[in-house]
């Protein structure tokens, strides 16, 4: 875990970009244009989309706080899947086509740069203490979805490691929970692709210190249909694309919860 000793007045907080470069221009355009002064990614800059090599310079150029997920991970250690906490045999095997992809497409020069990497950051946004992780404080490759975390492991997560606000991402589905304490939990969604809600944008967020914590889910809009394009032309399974084009999530379904899985179309 690494320690950020500097405050912040108002952030933007991202996770997921799964190669999706012009997604990940037109956030940091976007972020550039609220007032925010420092830029965080919760992780996995590859997976899914084509040419992963092009997010890292956007990244680099734009200062942009990046921690590791489990794909960069798996990437800076060369392992040989994404660990990416999947179950279900359909899912693990477009895991290990795009993640066969990804290596081989990932610089070597890259894949140091991930190795160098923190696991997570801690800041403070006014008078908060902000714990940000990848999947949860305990696990890498957890999934914290909406509807079946509950509040006494939020409460215990945010004792346990003396935070006030936990950001995570790794669901690709964004929520944001105020507890009775005070605290907050808040899944800051992905933009490589869409959260299964039939859009083609993509979610990040800000967050505000002063006078109460606020936070804004911001929508992006971007050129899906190009990167749609390339991941046909890579090879890809067709499924990725749909996802771009259509909004619905068509592999990584069998994970998600039953209530989550009844809003999408699969």
């Amino acid at each position: 875990m690494q320690e950020l000793l500097s405050e912040h007045r108002r952030i933007a907080v991202f996770g997921g970009i799964y190669s999706n470069a012009a997604a990940l221009a037109a956030t940091l355009a976007d972020a550039r244009r609220r007032d925010v002064d420092a830029v965080f990614c919760l992780g996995d800059v590859g997976g899914f989309g084509p040419h992963p090599d092009r997010a890292y310079p956007l990244l680099r150029e734009a200062g942009v706080h990046v921690m590791q997920g489990n794909y960069d991970a798996s990437l800076a250690s060369g392992r040989d899947d994404c660990a990416c906490g999947y179950t279900d045999p359909r899912d693990n095997s477009y895991a290990r086509i795009s993640y066969d992809y990804t290596f081989r497409n990932t610089s070597l020069t890259h894949r140091a740069w991930l190795r160098s990497l923190p696991t997570g950051f801690r800041v403070r946004l006014g008078p908060h203490r902000v714990l940000m992780c990848h999947g949860s404080p305990r696990m890498i490759n957890e999934f914290l979805w909406e509807t079946t975390t509950p509040d006494g492991l939020l409460h215990r997560l945010l004792d346990d490691h003396a935070a006030d606000v936990l950001l995570c991402t790794h669901t690709g589905i964004k929520w944001h929970r105020p507890l009775p304490t005070g605290r907050h939990a808040v899944n800051v969604g992905v933009i490589g692709r869409p959260e299964n809600d039939g859009t083609t944008n993509v979610w990040y967020a800000v967050l505000t210190a002063a006078p109460d914590l606020g936070v804004e889910f911001v929508p992006v809009h971007y050129d899906h249909e190009t990167v749609a394009r390339e991941i046909e032309r890579e090879g890809l399974p067709a499924e990725f694309a749909e996802t771009l084009r259509t909004g619905w999530w068509t592999t990584c379904l069998e994970n998600l919860p039953a209530k989550e899985r009844a809003r999408g179309k699969f």
